[in-house]
């Protein structure tokens, strides 16, 4: 049995912990078992570049952050796009599956890694997917591995913002990851106390905001802290054309820089952007997702010795499942506007804009 791993798309806590469950099932449960590790994604089964992995390898990379195979992106509309010779990638990564001598392939990456995994298992190749992301925005699975770790670091921005705010009477605008998806947002906003929460799933009302950090003031509270997904736009930008909204919003490059202004002005308040950026994804994995890492690895090793193709691995109530490739495949799991937290986040008058 011959098994090529590759981890696509943005890196993120959790990838050598799966790495890990998955070598450590494969080696201990299925004879004869060969481990190829495919370098930088989808770009490496491309090239076809891979190399044979040791028993080594799979040990004192659990709690390593990154990935060890690197990653790289590779746009989706880009793999079925012939060259002048008539050949696409993805019948390049077809071909050297077959030349590699794969009996399968393990993908793990997020929403676009799992179109390319179920156009190669349209294709006949024998593809397991795992899904990674920070946005959690994976469809048939309650939580992707790299989420809670990612949720973690940006609680702890914003629990960091707290003090100095406090300290000189600022507004703080924290840009949180995550741009058609507010799941990042949502969770670390309600950790980290916010008293205001945007997301993309809700266009918000900008004079809203400003009187929600008004009515603060008003009431003797000097501060406001204000969680903003990156992807989050006001209502007047949701029918507009992305174009559009770039020109609307002038020098201000983010919707985050641009409702710092308009905060400052209308609200009468000393404002400032912060933005976390990539640390939001550095790191090690947190303890949970240690754990749920080293579960969806080793259902994926199960999934081998099975011979169980055609899907991707997933948490569904509790429970380590699977859902087809071909369901789940360009589908998004974004934030439902009436879900049980932001009735709770209104419920004690966090107010995300609307």
């Amino acid at each position: 049995m011959k098994i090529g791993i590759l981890t696509s798309g943005g890196d993120c806590p959790g990838l050598n912990a799966v790495i890990r469950g998955i070598g450590k099932y494969c080696f201990n449960n299925i004879k004869n078992c060969e481990i190829v590790g495919i370098a930088d994604g989808y770009g490496g089964l491309i090239r076809g570049e891979c190399h044979e992995m040791k028993k080594s390898d799979f040990s004192g990379i659990l709690t390593l952050g990154g990935t060890i195979l690197g990653t790289s992106r590779q746009p989706f509309k880009l793999m079925t796009v012939e060259d002048e010779n008539n050949v696409s990638r993805l019948k390049l990564m077809k071909q050297n599956y077959k030349k590699m001598g794969l009996d399968c392939l393990l993908t793990l990456g997020g929403a676009g890694t799992h179109k390319t995994a179920a156009l190669l298992s349209a294709e006949g190749c024998n593809v397991i997917g795992l899904p990674k992301t920070i946005d959690n925005d994976i469809w048939g699975t309650d939580v992707t591995f790299g989420f809670h770790t990612a949720v973690d670091i940006a609680t702890e921005c914003i629990d960091r913002l707290h003090t100095t705010a406090a300290s000189h009477g600022r507004t703080m605008l924290v840009e949180i990851m995550g741009n058609k998806a507010g799941w990042l947002t949502l969770y670390s906003g309600l950790a980290g106390g916010a008293d205001i929460i945007l997301l993309p799933e809700i266009p918000f009302s900008p004079e809203k905001v400003a009187k929600a950090v008004e009515k603060r003031a008003d009431s003797g509270k000097a501060f406001s802290i204000v969680a903003v997904a990156e992807g989050a736009m006001t209502i007047e930008e949701s029918k507009m054309k992305k174009k559009e909204r770039a020109e609307k919003r002038g020098d201000a490059t983010t919707i985050t820089q641009w409702l710092s202004k308009y905060v400052s002005e209308k609200a009468n308040v000393e404002a400032r952007v912060v933005v976390p950026g990539h640390i939001q994804r550095g790191g090690s994995p947190s303890a949970y997702d240690r754990v749920l890492s080293t579960e969806f690895g080793s259902f994926a090793g199960k999934l081998i010795k099975d011979e169980h193709y055609g899907v991707t691995v997933a948490m569904v109530k509790g429970k380590v499942t699977y859902n087809a490739l071909s369901e789940i495949a360009g589908k998004a799991k974004l934030v439902p506007t009436d879900c049980q937290e932001i009735k709770t986040g209104e419920s004690i008058g966090i107010s995300f804009g609307r």
